[in-house]
């Protein structure tokens, strides 16, 4: 016992404590509307929240009374386990605004998502360290995104394409252990030519993307015959691409999702409609300056004029309450905690434990970044909550799942073989 403790990683846990307090802190800020009921009234949002970090004690206590070997031994069944509650959703699951992502228990619900990531990450985790398996071959990295896809896409049509979007972060781990950077800079060509087509068009995204490897052709003439080919494809690949956007976005993406991208972009203004809640957020954040209003005086908050505040949009109750000064502590939290994960990642004394270690990093780098930038107003909003931040149980258990299954394999580091 004296070992375990002495092996712990504390300062993860204390970010993490400070995450989670804090957290609660504005959940009760965002629902409590001066009724007098206690802080643990179940009745109440930031009630039911404090038995839901209640309970993340017990789980953490779970996970650290199993070997660690368990999870790597079992990560398959548990990954079968986590795609089985999602098919189960489409015969047992309950609609909520418009997606069959919960399954209800009178007046609870569990969103078996969240839990899909830890799943996903311990799967992914024990394909790429098997010592035969070279991120090089094409063959091994389809299997490797068969793994991530597989989940990904019963997310995706539940519809949840906030939670589909995460999945992108399992590209972290897969790029660390040798996967070729290409595939990140495809996909972040990919997104700047979506993002462009649909601010100027399909015609001149085309022809400045010809324009630019004409410059680029002309400034590398000695190299320009050996790669002439690869330029004439990048061309024509980029054309056919551009031109498929507009299609995609009428087809593919639902009306909320496009009328979101359309107010992100500036070509729409609906601050009353679909762009209400990231108008209101900004103002509550505005009006926070530099030190805030203080805790439970926010008048944005107290009006309830920014729709489900303490979900998604939790980060505007920070920045109107605790101002610039308490916004930029959040970020910094999280920012130490990714760092912290990074430098535990890289002691690790075992592939699995390092790769799950980056799995874990993604996740949280997506989630945060992405809700930060969404409340914000620099990014359409998707329905990704602020890591230990956001009220539910679901996502509370599921990060804390992902987060401390990693602290116990770190802490038996220095008994696994070199």
């Amino acid at each position: 016992m004296r070992k375990f403790i002495t092996a712990v990683d504390w300062l993860s846990i204390f970010l993490y404590l400070i995450l989670v307090v804090f957290g609660w802190m504005n959940i009760y800020s965002a629902s409590f509307s001066g009724e007098t009921g206690g802080w643990f009234d179940v009745d109440q949002i930031y009630g039911r929240q404090a038995l839901f970090i209640g309970l993340s004690f017990i789980l953490i206590v779970f996970i650290f009374s199993l070997e660690a070997k368990f999870y790597e031994r079992f990560s398959s069944v548990i990954y079968l386990v986590s795609i089985a509650s999602l098919l189960g959703l489409f015969i047992f699951g309950k609609t909520i605004s418009g997606a069959t992502a919960w399954y209800s228990f009178g007046s609870f619900g569990l969103q078996p998502s969240e839990f899909a990531k830890a799943a996903t990450a311990l799967a992914l985790s024990k394909y790429l360290s098997d010592i035969q398996v070279d991120m090089k071959s094409i063959e091994n990295q389809l299997r490797a995104l068969a793994i991530i896809f597989i989940p990904a896409f019963l997310v995706l049509i539940q519809p949840d394409p906030g939670s589909f979007l995460v999945y992108i972060a399992f590209l972290f781990p897969m790029y660390r252990e040798g996967l070729s950077s290409n595939y990140i800079l495809l996909i972040l060509i990919l997104v700047m030519l979506f993002v462009c087509t649909l601010l100027i068009g399909a015609l001149y995204v085309s022809l400045c993307v010809l324009l630019l490897v004409l410059l680029v052709l002309f400034f590398n003439r000695k190299k320009r015959r050996k790669r002439y080919s690869r330029y004439l494809l990048f061309v024509v690949g980029a054309t056919i691409f551009s031109f498929s956007v507009n299609y995609i976005f009428n087809n593919l993406f639902k009306q909320h999702h496009r009328d979101r991208f359309n107010i992100v972009l500036g070509k729409e203004v609906d601050n009353r409609g679909i762009g209400y809640n990231t108008n209101q957020s900004e103002i509550a954040i505005g009006s926070g300056e530099w030190f805030g209003k203080g805790w439970l005086q926010g008048t944005q908050t107290k009006g309830n004029f920014v729709p489900e505040q303490h979900t998604d949009y939790i980060f505007s109750t920070v920045g109107e309450e605790w101002g610039f000064i308490g916004a930029s502590f959040v970020i910094l939290v999280f920012i130490g905690l990714l760092i912290r994960l990074i430098f535990v990642a890289e002691r690790q004394r075992t592939k699995f434990s390092r790769i799950y270690g980056y799995c874990v990093i993604g996740i949280l780098f997506v989630h945060f970044s992405v809700n930060i930038a969404m409340v914000l107003g620099i990014f359409p909003t998707v329905g990704i909550p602020l890591p230990f931040f956001s009220y539910g149980g679901s996502g509370l258990w599921g990060f804390t799942l992902l987060l401390f299954i990693f602290i116990k394999l770190d802490s038996t580091r220095l008994l696994a073989r070199t």
